[in-house]
């Protein structure tokens, strides 16, 4: 279990906390990660909304970067995630824009590192959190969200039940706690539209936590910065623009696997959340 691990521009600046509880879980689950060397940028958002041809390139060379390790790639980011996968996919199906790019890389991507979402590379070692966990979250009811970008577009990701995904509910429950049953798993928060139409956010982030709230979720975890943010920096907005006060803690699931694994808190970055996670320090510590 030895990945080529791109952290993306997430991970190093406002989700600090994706990054931390990763490595501290895949250290107590045995899963090594090599930092892919001189990564850059996936071309999330931006790069891939102003030009495919740059979008493609920016995934090749991450690739290529990868490449030189002899390892496939672990990305924690949804986004990233689904970037890579694309430039995969096109690399390998499109000649024409393999041929044009490979030629203006210093390394060109021969096609032999393929890109793993971190979900999927925790989940196949299940069984290992159900077995080294000192903590169990019986009783706790946590709402997995997936995000519009992990399991979309099916015919390119091919990860999972594009509406009804299980892989994160399946980790959820191998904590012990409950996997809530609901409609709005897969439902976009709005994304990177928090910056230029926060009205749209607020209101498809206002939706997903109701419906997880309605259901009797307790917490919410996520696999996607973008989807982190939102559902927690807006809470507080929420309030004031509609009068709701949901108060859910909304973690990355490997803070969630982390506690179950009896990290410390603090070393999972659970600290840093908008939202308390104070009730789940507190169903924790009382099980």
């Amino acid at each position: 279990m030895k990945y080529a691990y791109y952290p993306g521009c997430s991970l190093h600046s406002t989700a600090k906390e994706y990054d931390m509880s990763t490595k501290k879980v895949a250290q107590a689950l045995n899963i090594e990660l090599v930092e892919v060397p001189d990564w850059n940028c996936c071309g999330a958002t931006a790069g891939h909304s102003t030009s495919h041809l740059l979008a493609v390139a920016l995934g090749a060379r991450n690739l290529a970067q990868a490449e030189t390790l002899g390892l496939d790639i672990a990305a924690p980011c949804a986004a990233c995630y689904q970037r890579l996968v694309v430039a995969e996919r096109e690399m390998k199906e499109n000649p024409e824009i393999r041929e044009k790019i490979n030629g203006t890389l210093a390394r060109p991507y021969e096609g032999n590192t393929h890109t793993y979402s971190l979900v999927e590379v925790i989940a196949r070692v299940k069984d290992q959190i159900e077995n080294l966990k000192v903590k169990s979250f019986t009783g706790l009811k946590v709402a997995a969200y997936y995000g519009c970008l992990l399991v979309k577009p099916p015919q390119i990701m091919q990860f999972d039940d594009p509406e009804n995904p299980q892989v994160l509910d399946d980790l959820v429950r191998a904590t012990g706690a409950e996997a809530v049953d609901w409609s709005f798993k897969t439902e976009c928060c709005g994304g990177a539209l928090a910056v230029s139409n926060t009205e749209i956010v607020l209101k498809l982030t206002r939706d997903i936590l109701r419906v997880a709230k309605d259901r009797g979720a307790d917490v919410i975890v996520t696999a996607c910065p973008l989807c982190q943010s939102n559902l927690d920096t807006r809470q507080e907005q929420i309030k004031e623009v509609y009068g709701d006060d949901f108060n859910l803690p909304i973690l990355y699931f490997t803070e969630l696997i982390g506690l179950a694994l009896g990290i410390k808190p603090e070393e999972l970055g659970l600290n840093t959340h908008f939202v308390s996670t104070k009730k789940v320090l507190e169903w924790r510590d009382a099980r």
